[in-house]
């Protein structure tokens, strides 16, 4: 199986309007940079988008929100976007705000197998609404159901041509789960080696799960907020 494409357009060939799409990153660590402008310029409308957060304004997941692509925004933070507030707010887009552990762990329940899961965050509260809520030993638990999404879209730092993945420090965040849960993973990289290359011992992201792989370029890696310290 030839997993290696040539571009992100290539790599998200079949990517349609109202597909549910997961989109790895932390802010704006390790975020697929190069899938997202592809996607801005195929105009993939209706979107469901998974992702810990929104993107800023006029970076990262931001980008599709300014063309209004994205009819639904499942997400555990979205604090630094002023055009997803403008959208909530007005109603123009659906928006599931979820406890970030709860996301982590219905990605892996993905990944997994598992249709669902059970967790203590969100008793209580707003998210617990509507849900099915169960006690095991004196505690509640509620019932979260695991992710259906259509395409996982991940960024490592080094791949090799079987989709092998390795990750950079705090980019591999919410990619390492992301990659487990696609019905298909496509996996950019800023460095793509051959098979054999890699140390196994290494590898976050076995080639198993990864479907589709290229190597990216022209990475921005902006800062989300920069904060230092005074000198003296």
């Amino acid at each position: 199986m030839n997993k290696v494409r040539k571009n992100a357009v290539d790599a998200l060939a079949g990517v349609k309007d109202g597909d549910v799409l997961m989109l790895g990153g932390f802010g704006l660590c390790g975020i697929p940079e190069n899938c997202i402008s592809a996607l801005v310029d195929m105009n993939i409308r209706n979107i469901t988008c998974i992702s810990n957060n929104a993107g800023v304004d006029d970076f990262g997941i931001g980008l599709l929100l300014k063309k209004k692509q994205v009819k639904k925004m499942i997400a555990s933070y979205v604090g630094e976007n002023a055009e997803f507030e403008r959208q909530l707010l007005s109603g123009e887009m659906e928006v599931e705000l979820i406890p970030q552990g709860t996301l982590a762990t219905r990605c892996m329940a993905s990944g997994y197998g598992l249709p669902a899961i059970y967790t203590p965050a969100g008793v209580g509260t707003e998210v617990a609404e509507g849900k099915e809520v169960r006690n095991f030993n004196g505690k509640d638990y509620l019932l979260e159901m695991a992710f259906n999404s259509d395409y996982a879209i991940v960024k490592a730092w080094k791949g090799d041509t079987m989709g092998n993945l390795i990750y950079k420090e705090t980019a591999r965040n919410f990619n390492a789960v992301m990659a487990l849960a696609g019905k298909i993973t496509i996996a950019e990289v800023e460095e793509l080696v051959p098979a054999g290359q890699l140390d196994p011992n290494q590898i976050h992201t076995p080639g198993i799960y990864v479907h589709r792989i290229f190597q990216g370029t022209n990475y921005e890696k902006r800062i989300e907020q920069l904060t230092v310290r005074k000198r003296g």
